[in-house]
């Protein structure tokens, strides 16, 4: 359990590195998420056939991948979407409202009671969004767009969960982002249409940021994620997320100083969301400790 926990938190590090990155890289959403990809789903097809690692798998199973994988792209995209249109700070914190999907839906999946603990702090975490939405309203568009990402996050947790079970983490992560890159690949065309690019080509500087993006806080953070689920349940995962905004808003205030152009309400909303981490941790550890050796 502590090594879970101590991969789950350093893949939630470098994923609160993803959205200072995602600010420092000029291209849309839509092109900066099929260059992150890209460059990924080649990276672990060249890692794991040198290592002679690949699995096999049936249809259903490879289907059910590109499924989660599909989901994992989306998610991206609303999510850097949400970065454009607010900024890294508010983004990060709107993926805190994941914890209360997943409180809500990974009873209905796993078939097991409706925890109010459970439901209690993500509605907490909720009301943290809440404070920030109610108090700045300029980052309207950026908010929703965050949430609809959390959303597309606890649901691709949840997948995740039955697939780790069975299959080594790194071949999920291999077929899951290889069918979120065909998936996005097909819908790229019609994303540009709507939302134009002046170029398609990343450019020498955004390609070292995208590498960095991809090696890092992708094949890296995906994979000790993946490990790391074996162990915890998904709402803890997903909760533990929420430590992602505190990663991130850090940086951001550090590269970006962005603490200059956040009001009251940011800071009432980030002081909830920490109130319902904290919570959690300590209802983990008090539980831990009623379990027999």
């Amino acid at each position: 359990m502590r090594k879970a926990l101590l991969q789950l938190h350093i893949a939630v590090f470098l994923w609160g590195f993803t959205a200072v990155l995602g600010r420092l890289i000029s291209l849309n959403e839509g092109l900066l998420v099929w260059w992150r990809m890209a460059l990924t789903v080649v990276t672990l097809w060249v890692l794991l056939l040198f290592r002679r690692k690949v699995e096999r798998f049936g249809l259903s199973t490879l289907l059910r991948m590109f499924g989660v994988g599909t989901l994992v792209v989306l998610h991206w995209v609303f999510f850097y979407g949400s970065i454009k249109y607010a900024n890294a700070s508010i983004s990060l914190v709107c993926l805190s409202s994941a914890g209360l999907f997943t409180s809500l839906l990974e009873p209905l999946f796993f078939r097991r009671r409706v925890v109010f603990q459970e439901v209690a702090l993500g509605l907490l975490c909720m009301s943290g969004i809440y404070c920030i939405f109610q108090f700045d309203p300029r980052y309207k568009t950026g908010i929703i767009l965050g949430v609809i990402a959390a959303l597309l996050s606890c649901l691709f947790t949840i997948a995740n969960k039955r697939l780790v079970t069975d299959h080594s983490s790194d071949n999920v992560t291999l077929y899951e982002l290889t069918g979120g890159f065909l998936s996005w690949s097909l819908l790229l065309p019609i994303y540009l249409h709507f939302f134009p690019q002046p170029s398609f080509l990343p450019g020498w500087a955004n390609l070292g940021w995208l590498l960095l993006l991809s090696w890092l806080c992708t094949v890296l953070a995906f994979t000790l994620s993946l490990h790391a689920l074996r162990k915890i349940t998904p709402f803890t995962l997903t909760l533990t997320y929420n430590l992602e905004p505190v990663y991130g808003i850090i940086l951001a205030f550090i590269v970006y100083q962005e603490n200059r152009y956040l009001g009251t309400g940011f800071y009432i909303g980030f002081a909830l969301i920490i109130i319902s981490v904290t919570l959690q941790m300590l209802r983990l550890l008090k539980a831990s400790r009623r379990r027999p050796a």
